[in-house]
């Protein structure tokens, strides 16, 4: 069990994240909840009992999430102390006290499942990493990523973006995310064609289902409603689309789809974001070794690329995006980025390292 003061410090921290992510309605909630939280509900106890890492189980978003849904079904009275609503710090927290006594069993049953935010404008991110590799290949990609969600991200060519100015993608497209944009961009003229999309998650999210849709729109923050309606947009898109994602094991689904050499004439490409943080040590070096046998099969005719937007030791507020390439064996840090997607700072190929898949 976690001590009871851990477990406030990390809602802090959590508040103090959503502050500087654009959320202040979100920090004040956790840093409430941190604060004035106690074992007189199930809920609270829950909380304040919690079995497990609060940090890396994102314990803060899990009861934020919950609060939202319940604001969304239009239960517990919530809306009134919601944005567009102000209110005081003590009207806010009596609202949630109000709600947690109301609502315990549901609130507490909601804390089972980790967020999914599926954060749609991270594709910037992935966009340019794409079009960096389909530069340097020109080939078709096959795209595989895991902790998938709903695939919003799986879609990220069928966008339409504004990177600082740029534009990319048609502009009749259903989703349109801008990002503010710092350096030189991505190659937007490569030939980017994706020739198959594929993912997996543990619980992946089925966008044809309304109950689905609505867990994942709970753990968007309340107060960003331009993060929200372009959520929805794309959640209709995926739905429409047909955009599937299998229900698997992150090193299972990589073991199954990684083990042999890929196909001549195409680029196998595995990609995920803010995924790697949240896999058990056994799974990530699992990844890392069926990576590794992949990097030696690959070949001119049938490259490998590994890109990942993760979060790492040398910015807290940014994500590195790398790309792994092989045959040729190139680790490039090709930019930073925001969380959210909301930046993208383009370095290129100004830092390359070579080696195997998980050095």
């Amino acid at each position: 069990m976690t001590n009871s003061n851990d477990i406030r410090t990390a809602f802090e921290r959590q508040s103090i994240a959503c502050d500087y992510l654009g959320s202040p309605f979100n920090a004040r909630l956790c840093r409430l909840l941190g604060e004035r939280l106690d074992q007189d509900t199930t809920f609270g106890r829950r909380i304040l009992t919690w079995n497990g890492n609060p940090q890396s189980d994102a314990l803060a978003l899990r009861a934020a999430g919950a609060f939202h849904a319940l604001k969304r079904q239009e239960r517990a009275s919530l809306a009134a102390a919601y944005p567009p609503n102000e209110v005081t710090e003590d009207a806010l927290w009596q609202a949630l006290a109000a709600a947690v006594e109301r609502e315990d069993a549901f609130l507490t049953a909601f804390l089972d499942s980790a967020p999914q935010t599926n954060e749609v404008s991270r594709s910037n991110a992935i966009l340019g990493g794409c079009l960096h590799i389909a530069a340097r290949m020109k080939q078709p990609l096959d795209i595989h990523e895991i902790g998938a969600s709903a695939g919003l991200n799986l879609n990220f060519d069928r966008y339409h973006y504004d990177l600082g100015g740029r534009e990319w993608g048609s502009a009749d497209a259903p989703v349109k995310i801008t990002s503010a944009w710092e350096g030189e961009t991505p190659p937007l003229d490569a030939p980017l064609a994706v020739a198959s999309r594929q993912g997996s998650d543990l619980n992946p999210l089925d966008v044809s289902d309304e109950a689905a849709r609505e867990r994942l729109l709970s753990y968007i923050w309340p107060d960003q409603t331009a993060r929200l309606q372009r959520i929805e947009a794309a959640l209709a898109f995926a739905a429409q689309s047909g955009t599937a994602v299998e229900k698997a094991d992150a090193s299972e689904w990589v073991a199954r789809h990684f083990d042999k050499p890929g196909e001549a004439g195409r680029t196998r490409v595995l990609f995920h974001t803010i995924v790697w943080q949240y896999l058990p040590a056994e799974t990530q070096a699992r990844i890392e070794a069926v990576m590794e046998a992949a990097a030696r099969d690959a070949s001119e005719a049938a490259p490998l690329a590994w890109l990942s937007m993760e979060a790492d030791d040398k910015e807290a507020d940014s994500a590195a995006l790398r790309l792994r390439l092989w045959p040729s064996g190139e680790d490039v840090e090709l930019a930073r980025t925001d969380f959210h997607g909301r930046w993208t700072r383009w370095v290129g190929s100004a830092t390359v390292r070579h080696g195997t898949a998980s050095s």
